[in-house]
């Protein structure tokens, strides 16, 4: 049932809006500055005019969306705390005084936080109810999840778009919560990467080095054990993933069905956003990403996604700290983009293409 529906939804995707895009390449291009100068910043609004299908970007209603679940590998000794730090973090970030309410308050935009899968039962008025279960199952042991849950958790994440952007929101920041979310991604970026275990998998939050050949030996055995499909990202994911990253899978691939921008936050972020891109290539021209990683994977993956993070500031905190520090940058180039000078305004002349 998820599944068709999934599908379904995905068909709905539609290109960006060429000729909103040739207009504002020519508003670009009609500012008074050397063609092209700004680089990632006017290709950046160039693609926001394509999704929002005008010239006219606007990107003054923001928010982060935070996704908190728990995953049941923890128990197999790979993080640094155990899983009750996922709630009290959610929570909170449910009353405002966590890192990504501060910092996404000091880029203008709001913050909210969904449980999608925490252990535990928290109540908080802030706090939006979309668990799918308490918590994965060890993937150590067996599956994480079955392919209906990771259906259902892709799903709720493209609720999540759906109900923002009836919201009035412009543009989502991805963010997660959840104790041992990085074995996780480790494990999905291993099978999508043909790649060895050891090069994707780095310290996550803070491990030895005798926790970090922990990580790695118990992600090389769930691989072996449950032997995920790399064509299948559906099976990649309900083997081995989260039901955070399947919630920002989700997000991702509902930015492309409601066009909304979404920003990929770090290497979580970016694991979601490449599970979504192999379920329906045509929604990566709906994401952007902030900044890379330290994680191992975190230059492959977005090498992979084909897209170039703006900020490169060694981060690893999640809960989309990173996403929120790429919205300031935005509106600098937004700022320059309505209000510069344009050369018919002056007595300099219009710069010509280079051929």
């Amino acid at each position: 049932m998820e599944k068709q529906e999934l599908k379904d939804r995905l068909e709905g995707i539609l290109p960006l809006d060429l000729t909103a895009m040739e207009r504002a390449k020519k508003h670009w291009d009609g500012v008074c500055k050397p063609l092209g100068s700004l680089g990632e910043l006017e290709e950046t609004v160039i693609r926001l005019a394509g999704i929002q299908g005008t010239k006219n970007v606007t990107l003054k209603k923001r928010c982060a969306m935070v996704v908190c679940a728990d995953n049941g590998v923890v128990a197999e000794g790979v993080t640094q705390t155990d899983a009750s730090v996922s709630s009290a973090v959610a929570l909170e970030i449910a009353e405002g005084r966590s890192n990504i309410n501060i910092m996404a308050k000091a880029a203008g935009a709001d913050t909210f936080v969904a449980d999608v899968g925490l252990a535990s039962d928290i109540r908080h008025p802030r706090l939006w109810a979309h668990k799918i279960a308490k918590g994965t199952a060890n993937l150590a042991k067996t599956p994480a999840m079955c392919k209906e849950q990771a259906c259902l958790g892709i799903l709720t994440g493209m609720e999540l778009i759906r109900s923002l952007k009836e919201q009035g929101y412009d543009i989502v920041v991805t963010g997660e919560m959840g104790i041992g979310n990085t074995t996780t991604s480790s494990a999905i970026a291993a099978v999508l990467l043909e790649k060895n275990v050891s090069e994707v998998t780095g310290r996550g939050a803070g491990l030895s080095f005798a926790g970090l050949a922990r990580k790695i030996r118990v992600i090389e055995q769930a691989i072996d054990l449950h032997r995920p499909d790399s064509n299948d990202p559906i099976d990649v994911l309900s083997k081995v993933g989260g039901f955070d990253i399947a919630a920002m899978t989700g997000m991702f691939l509902g930015g492309a069905v409601y066009r909304m921008p979404v920003v990929i936050d770090g290497f979580i972020s970016s694991v979601s956003a490449l599970l979504a891109v192999r379920l329906s290539p045509a929604c990566r021209e709906f994401m952007f990403a902030s900044h890379v990683s330290k994680e191992p994977a975190g230059k492959m993956i977005l090498k992979e996604l084909g897209l170039s993070p703006m900020i490169h500031a060694g981060m690893s905190l999640g809960e989309g700290t990173g996403g929120v520090c790429l919205l300031p940058l935005l509106d600098i180039a937004l700022a320059e983009y309505e209000d510069a000078h344009r050369f018919e305004e002056t007595q300099i002349g219009q710069y010509e293409p280079l051929v």
